[in-house]
């Protein structure tokens, strides 16, 4: 099991996240990663909190790294400041174009694909190599239900399939909510000859607003037709939308579970609530325990 955080917006909403994530350090998570956004200054105080979390708590950051208004040279520095930090692993992203951007301004300085990225990543790996130290880790996104800007699914695992050749060592899916997406995917991922762990993301439901929001952030998540009418049932009340939203994500990582999957990966919107039930229910004391 791991967790995903959004970025903090504000030094106050910094600390305040920082005590979120804490505690979770109980549920001993094999990992945390933490997004940022397109702005340097969110940039920046979500590389503090990683380092933060890296250096005065038990558990292990993954940090977001994307494309976007990046050139190389600040690449470079990131990696040499995360390595100095004992950061092992980096979740590697082309990233969203700001909705602010100024015209005519390329977010693409150095790198235009994901792909490009693992690259550089790798190069620096081999740049560094030490006796007591592998390098990063490279996770990549995959994409269940299928990449928006890629309708052709043939050439959308070969990106995939390129990602992993550069050096991505394990994939991480976008949110989804029915299983059969994520199977299917898993057989096509093997079907092209990619071996690397692939974690399911999932996104518990815990209100009615939410629930659009995720569909805009996933870029058009699908809702089963069942999942839609439990929600109706609920007639709108908060409350119960939010039962039938952890109700749901419970039984999708009990049938996960039980198909072989090689981890679960939640993304909490900042709120631990939901995933603390979704795990008590599930009877698991800590990301070990699945492995025994």
């Amino acid at each position: 099991f791991s967790f995903e955080f959004f970025p903090p917006k504000t030094a106050e909403a910094a600390r305040e996240l920082f005590d979120n994530i804490r505690e979770m350090e109980p549920l001993r998570p094999a990992f945390v990663s933490a997004t940022y956004g397109a702005g340097g200054s969110t940039r920046e105080l979500t590389h503090d909190l990683v380092v933060k979390l890296k250096t005065t708590t038990t558990l292990d950051p993954i940090p977001h790294l994307t494309c976007v208004n990046h050139d190389d040279a600040e690449i470079e520095a990131i990696l040499v400041r995360y390595a100095s930090a004992g950061i092992s692993n980096i979740m590697t992203l082309r990233g969203d174009v700001p909705r602010d951007l100024p015209p005519g301004i390329d977010p693409w300085r150095s790198f235009r694909f994901a792909s490009e990225l693992v690259r550089k990543i790798s190069q620096f790996n081999s740049r560094n190599l030490h006796p007591d130290r592998r390098g990063f880790g490279i996770a990549v996104a995959g994409y269940p239900e299928g990449h928006p800007e890629t309708p052709n699914r043939l050439v959308e695992i070969d990106r995939l399939k390129q990602k992993v050749d550069e050096g991505a060592c394990a994939i991480v899916t976008q949110l989804f909510f029915d299983n059969r997406d994520f199977y299917d995917f898993r057989s096509r991922c093997e079907l092209a000859g990619i071996r690397v762990p692939i974690v399911a993301g999932i996104m518990p439901i815990t209100s009615a607003g939410g629930m659009k929001r995720m569909a805009e952030l996933a870029l058009g998540a699908r809702y089963p037709a069942s999942l839609i009418r439990a929600i109706n049932r609920t007639g709108g009340d908060e409350a119960g939308v939010r039962r039938v939203g952890v109700h749901w994500a419970t039984e999708q990582c009990r049938d996960l579970l039980d198909h072989g999957v090689a981890g679960i990966h939640f993304y909490t919107l900042n709120r631990s609530k939901g995933t603390r039930e979704i795990y008590e229910t599930l009877g698991v004391k800590d990301s070990a325990s699945l492995q025994e």
